[in-house]
């Protein structure tokens, strides 16, 4: 079916095999990894708020029960952090605990950010412009959200070298088939990450701040308070998805408009809010969600049975022509945008509106007056990985 996450012609270009799915049918059987794939919009909507699916299934069942192995002891620590996180708890753990982190987490906060975000951004795309020009990901791409969410959560600048190598080394264990090398290093990370996480909790109860950790800290109702593995995981997320979807819709754009040409001149400070969100269309960081199925449910003529798996393709569902008119066009001012790119349910991204401001002020910045034209200096490879997809490196000079 050309569908094939493990070849790089695949990663670098998807949505010929996406359409390909779509046309076979709404639920499609793959052996590789025993899931179902789901390539419609409407399908893919519906089931992201169908609550007869869940990122865990052990709210309901023991692994036993479930028909599934349970993960070898030495990935505990991973699994301990992973699964206390807002990202793969289910209700009503889930709601508790996003009130909780709501109560910290507020438009309140990401407005108080906002003048930081912009300073952040100018400095990095000046210290590119200092240079002639460089990699974008890793001059401006990554250090600006990782440097945000960083302050949002009180982290010190001397603390932060860290962050991004233990968020990536987490992140590989949501690609298909992590083999146990990816294991090692995301066990690792997640110890060495919730050690620090574990030290700075327990300074911010002496001597509360201004940041996160000290409103997670804070947060309370009739129910009570977040555990301390609740915040470790909360901050963790935060970090994880907080930086790696801004990050790729970072350099993933800034390579589709190196493509558009036309589109990239015609783009002003007016089309960024509506440019940011056809970025994140068009070539989603995100290509694929996994659920798990706790209750039979129908998908088109096809029955799938409890303890089954689907594969929600977000990159194809933001390519389907039956929701989106000229799905495969780029268009930047593009009005009727319900893309799933930040989910949707109750598993909707908390950071979404962060993450929109980061972009907003990361392009902003790179098309402000006075900072000459980017340039393609060749063109970039795409890294390993499929689920997270993104660019090994994004080439530039002005």
């Amino acid at each position: 079916m050309g569908f094939d996450p493990w070849d790089a012609a695949f990663v670098a270009d998807p949505y010929p095999a996406y359409r390909e799915l779509r046309e076979q049918g709404r639920a499609l059987w793959w052996e590789a990894t025993g899931q179902w794939l789901v390539p419609h919009y409407a399908d893919v909507s519906a089931l992201l708020r169908d609550r007869r699916l869940g990122r865990t299934y052990l709210h309901r069942f023991s692994h036993e029960d479930f028909g599934r192995e349970a993960p070898p002891p030495g990935h505990e620590p991973f699994h301990v952090l992973n699964d206390n996180g807002l990202l793969d708890l289910e209700d009503p753990a889930h709601a508790r605990v996003r009130r909780l982190v709501s109560k910290a987490f507020t438009p309140r906060t990401v407005e108080q950010l906002a003048p930081a975000v912009d300073r952040l951004a100018r400095e990095l795309v000046g210290q590119l412009l200092a240079d002639g020009g460089g990699d974008l990901l890793t001059v401006v791409a990554e250090p600006l959200p990782v440097a945000v969410i960083a302050e949002l959560l009180g982290v010190p600048e001397a603390d932060r070298a860290p962050l991004r190598p233990w968020s990536a080394d987490i992140c590989g264990m949501y690609e298909l088939r992590p083999d146990e090398e990816t294991a090692r290093r995301a066990v690792r990370a997640s110890v060495e990450f919730s050690a620090y996480l574990r030290e700075l909790i327990a300074e911010r109860r002496k001597e509360p701040g201004e940041d996160l950790i000290s409103g997670l800290i804070a947060a309370h109702d009739d129910e009570g308070r977040l555990s301390e593995q609740e915040m470790i995981s909360t901050c963790v997320l935060l970090l994880n998805a907080g930086h790696e979807a801004t990050v790729n819709t970072t350099v993933n754009g800034w390579w589709t408009l190196f493509r558009h040409p036309e589109q990239l001149a015609s783009l002003d400070s007016e089309k960024l809010s509506t440019a940011v969100d056809e970025l994140m269309r068009y070539d989603t960081p995100l290509q694929m969600f996994e659920r798990w199925v706790l209750d039979d449910i129908r998908i088109g003529d096809t029955v799938i049975p409890r303890g089954a798996e689907v594969a929600l393709l977000f990159g194809s569902a933001n390519r389907d022509p039956a929701r989106f008119e000229r799905p495969d066009a780029l268009d930047l001012v593009r009005a009727d945008n319900p893309h799933v790119s930040f989910g949707a349910g109750i598993h909707y991204c908390l950071g979404a509106p962060l993450a929109r401001r980061e972009l907003t002020a990361s392009f902003g910045a790179l098309l402000a007056d006075g900072v000459p034209p980017l340039k393609l200096v060749r063109e970039p490879r795409w890294r390993d990985g499929y689920v997270i997809r993104g660019l090994d490196e994004l080439l530039v000079e002005f």
